[in-house]
């Protein structure tokens, strides 16, 4: 690996460590990411999800597991020993893994800052981005990491008004990493580095950075279905959708403007490759009940040889946060490697990942194969 100096750059070191700070450190995703990374590092559960660990990205130079450091910012304060505990509880990790690896995740909550703004702070938005580039920067220095990776896996936030003076939350975090030096990753559909304001800064930065909307489960199924109508030239009439999940996703997405933000994604996986002629919505209703799992169904409506009008149905069932996690470590580990690598801007190789990428190919299998070359990209690298 490279060590980073003062600046971020990196500098040769084959023992250094490699940071993942998470913005939203103490919410569902992190809090199973951390767990997650600890059990696969003990040998406590195999590496089920990450497609990093499989024999395609042997050789490819990635930061191993054991090599990650965590640490993050959020506005709760809840604990990620006692958050995993309530995970546990919720059935989303298994039984006896929170006290397991109690150690990393109290390690990890240490390494945790006070995110913002709170209501009623005061701070301007630039004090804000130097108190979160600080606690980038401290953190590299005092655990002497090669480079730290910011990933945002905050709850969603609606997208900004078009006269807005200020920058939403997940910008400021966004800014904070450029200006620490630090790549950036966002699995949220959250603004990010998309603001106009940043522009010129990432472009400047030299920094690799990933995004955004993480692809977990509908629009994961939408992009391996919706190629398969168009290379058997069968008309798509309606595809409709609807999501029910409660957690902090439900009650967060219960905000129309926020729901807005996160449907933008999903049907942009469909417009990508089908066009824009089909008619139908996605739906999102938080159901409590449901706590840390979600359902999400899907009604396609096609036509088939000589008008005959067909449907498919689907339903998928899961834990979002443990379908999020492991692709949270796999992009972590494959920013820091672009980054080692001296790669820089946005990586549409990545698309493979998010709703909403940063360009390449649409299509699940399209977007796989990119990433391999990716991984032969990095293998190169050396």
């Amino acid at each position: 690996m490279h060590h980073a100096n003062a600046t971020g750059r990196p500098v040769h070191d084959r023992r250094a460590r490699t940071g993942v700070w998470f913005v939203g450190a103490r919410g569902s995703v992190a809090t199973t990411a951390v767990a997650g990374c600890a059990a696969v590092t003990t040998g406590l559960y195999p590496p089920t999800g990450m497609v990093t660990e499989t024999p395609a990205f042997a050789g490819a130079g990635l930061p191993r597991p054991a090599s990650l450091v965590f640490g993050g910012h959020d506005t709760a304060d809840c604990p990620l020993p006692k958050r995993a505990e309530d995970l546990t509880g919720a059935g989303v990790l298994p039984g006896g893994l929170a006290r397991a690896v109690h150690t990393e995740l109290a390690a990890a909550d240490r390494e945790i800052r006070p995110g913002g703004p709170l209501a009623g702070d005061t701070r301007t938005d630039e004090e804000l981005i130097t108190r979160f580039t600080d606690d980038l920067t401290a953190f590299r220095s005092r655990r002497e990491l090669a480079r730290v990776v910011v990933v945002n896996v905050s709850s969603t936030e609606p997208l900004p008004a078009p006269d807005a003076t200020r920058l939403p939350p997940s910008s400021l975090y966004a800014a904070a990493a450029l200006r620490a030096g630090c790549p950036y990753v966002n699995f949220t559909p959250s603004t990010g580095l998309h603001s106009p304001l940043l522009t010129e800064a990432a472009e400047a930065s030299g920094l690799p950075h990933a995004g955004r909307d993480g692809k977990t489960g509908q629009t994961l199924l939408r992009s391996v279905l919706a190629p398969m109508f168009l290379q058997r030239a069968l008309t798509v009439r309606a595809w409709s959708g609807t999501n029910l999940l409660g957690g902090g996703d439900g009650a967060a997405l219960a905000d129309p403007a926020a729901a807005a933000a996160k449907n933008a994604g999903k049907e942009r996986v469909l417009t990508d490759t089908l066009g824009a002629g089909v008619q139908g919505e996605v739906h999102i209703d938080d159901v409590p009940a449901l706590g840390e799992w979600k359902t999400a169904w899907d009604h396609v409506a096609f036509d088939g040889f000589l008008g005959s009008r067909m449907i498919l149905q689907t339903i998928w069932q899961g834990c979002d946060s443990a379908l999020a996690a492991p692709l949270v470590l796999d992009l972590a580990r494959l920013v820091a490697r672009a980054h080692e690598a001296g790669l820089t801007g946005p990586r549409p190789e990545l698309g493979f990942y998010f709703k909403d990428p940063d360009g390449g190919p649409a299509g699940l299998a399209r977007q796989f194969d990119a990433l391999l070359f990716f991984a032969d990209r990095l293998r190169e690298a050396g």
